[in-house]
C-alpha cells in the first residue's frame, strides 16, 4: 500500500494524493481506486475529523453536499459522452468502512449484470475491490481527464 492511501485526505491537503480531480469547496473530488464501474469517483472532506455529515455546520454541510452533486453532474457528463450505455450516477454517504466524511459518486450502465444492475454496487463481489484488471490506472486516464474538465466547468 501506498503511503498516501494510509492518509487520504493529508496527502490531498499536502497535494500528494495522486487521485485527486480538483479541490472543491466542500472538499477534495477524487477518481476512485477501481473502476469496475469506470468513472467512480468520490468526494473526500477536506478536515479528517469530521466524520458524519451532521458533524459540519449548515454552511460547510452545504457546501459538502453542493459539491457532491457537482462531482455528481460531472461524472454523468463524462460518462454519458464516453458509453452509450451509461444510465445514472447513484450517489452514497455510508461512513461504515472509512472513519472520514466521503461521498461515492457511483456510474451505472446498461451492461451490468442483470442481477446487479439495478441493485447497490455494494451487492458486487468482493473481489471487484481488489481485482488488477479494473485497477486505476493510465486506461481510464482519457475519463479522469473528461471529468476533471466538466468539473472545471461547473461554476463555484
Amino acid at each position: 500500500m501506498d503511503d498516501w492511501r494510509a492518509d487520504r485526505i493529508g496527502a490531498a491537503l499536502r497535494g500528494e494524493n495522486p487521485t485527486v480531480l480538483r479541490r472543491m469547496p466542500g472538499g477534495f473530488a477524487v477518481v476512485g481506486d477501481v473502476q469496475w464501474l469506470p468513472g467512480y469517483c468520490v468526494l473526500l472532506t477536506d478536515d479528517p475529523q469530521v466524520q458524519r455529515l451532521s458533524d459540519l455546520p449548515r454552511g460547510r454541510r452545504l457546501e459538502f453536499l453542493d459539491s457532491m452533486a457537482r462531482l455528481g453532474k460531472a461524472v454523468e457528463r463524462a460518462c454519458g459522452d464516453i458509453d452509450p450505455e451509461f444510465r445514472r450516477v447513484n450517489l452514497e454517504i455510508l461512513g461504515n468502512t472509512d472513519p472520514y466524511l466521503h461521498a461515492h459518486v457511483w456510474p451505472r450502465y446498461g451492461w451490468e449484470p442483470p442481477e446487479l444492475v439495478r441493485k447497490p454496487v455494494w451487492l458486487y463481489p468482493p473481489g471487484h475491490w481488489s481485482d488488477s484488471a479494473t485497477a486505476l490506472g493510465p486506461q481510464h486516464d482519457v475519463l479522469r481527464a473528461a471529468i476533471a474538465t466538466h468539473l472545471a466547468e461547473e461554476p463555484v
